[in-house]
């Protein structure tokens, strides 16, 4: 039984790795940190109608977690600046997210699994909705990886060779919703936008290249998880936060280890 459980916990964490990390290349790339911020903070509200309503969370978060992306996508640039969008967007969601879940009638929820995940409670069917999750993201990446890297390093060229960075913009937004549904109950509302942006920051310096960049940043992610999940398990700390500090190690490695390999080379 341990052994499964512990099976179960690992392959969700690398599943949630496999569609964050290439996805959170893009993040970075783009300096758009702030969706990951806003859209997983509206995870909540997800939880919140799933529950009203009797959807599946995973169907609530999608959803709920779609929107906000597209409305995080279609109000930055104008009078508002993205930091303060960010400001407004991202934690009124998480307080109405959290207000939404208390007022619901009848129901008992307990928030904390939600805020910081639960990847020791996933069943093999979180499992496989993980990993089709997270299969669906990476093929959506792969399928356009071309025109979302031209859309990415210059939306002006791109357009004059005939490409639609603005489509480009809509599939990343399609892909990051999917992402924080799929995410939820292995790190929580909090810290997905942490998986995103830290194993791809971690691995920036190791990469010549793009799609050198996006497999160190699954490497990244999959050594923080197991590491987090094996730090959690060994001196009993939360293990959504356990990963995300992992991750957060690499980083600061990362940083400190490039350089020397670089100047060596």
């Amino acid at each position: 039984m341990l052994d499964d459980f512990l099976l179960r916990a690992a392959l969700a964490g690398l599943g949630v790795a496999l569609a964050a990390a290439p996805l959170g290349c893009f993040v970075v790339w783009r300096r758009m940190a702030y969706f990951g911020d806003a859209t997983s903070h509206a995870a909540l509200l997800g939880v919140a109608l799933a529950l009203a309503t009797d959807l599946p969370v995973l169907a609530g978060v999608l959803l709920v977690a779609l929107a906000m992306a597209l409305l995080v996508s279609g109000l930055s640039g104008r009078q508002i600046s993205a930091d303060a969008l960010l400001g407004v967007l991202a934690h009124a969601a998480l307080a109405l997210g959290l207000v939404a879940v208390s007022l619901l009638p009848g129901q008992r929820v307990d928030l904390s699994s939600y805020l910081f995940g639960e990847i020791l409670a996933v069943s093999w069917r979180d499992v496989a909705l993980i990993w089709g999750g997270a299969l669906a993201v990476l093929a959506l990446l792969v399928w356009r990886w071309s025109a979302l890297l031209a859309a990415t390093l210059s939306p002006d060229l791109a357009q004059a060779s005939g490409g639609h960075p603005r489509r480009e913009q809509l599939i990343l937004t399609l892909a990051l919703a999917l992402t924080v549904a799929v995410a939820l109950k292995v790190v929580g509302a909090l810290l997905i936008a942490a998986m995103l942006v830290i194993p791809a920051a971690a691995a920036r310096p190791f990469a010549r290249n793009p799609e050198a960049m996006a497999l160190w940043a699954v490497l990244m992610g999959g050594i923080a998880a197991l590491g987090g999940l094996a730090a959690s398990w060994r001196y009993d700390t939360p293990t959504g936060p356990s990963i995300v500090t992992c991750a957060a190690i690499l980083f600061i490695l990362s940083s400190g280890v490039a350089p020397l390999l670089r100047r060596r080379g």
